[in-house]
């Protein structure tokens, strides 16, 4: 299920410094989601928005891609 795969990305990258400061410095989100294939992990982009519960953080996405990630 990619809802899981997205889970897995933002757990990996909770937990690998080098890996949070490449996902935050991504400012689009086809640079988020080949960074999450590169790492093993393949979802659409249409699966990052809500209705879906959002599965990263502020603190780990870019300030452009948590206000489209994570709006209300």
């Amino acid at each position: 299920m990619a809802i899981k795969d997205i889970k897995g990305f933002s757990d990996k990258a909770r937990a690998d410094a080098e890996l949070k400061e490449k996902l935050i410095a991504c400012q689009k989100v086809r640079e988020l989601l080949a960074l999450a294939q590169a790492h093993g992990f393949n979802f659409i982009e249409d699966e990052m928005y809500p209705p879906n519960e959002p599965q990263f953080t502020a603190d780990q996405l870019s300030e452009r891609l948590a206000k489209a990630l994570l709006r209300a």
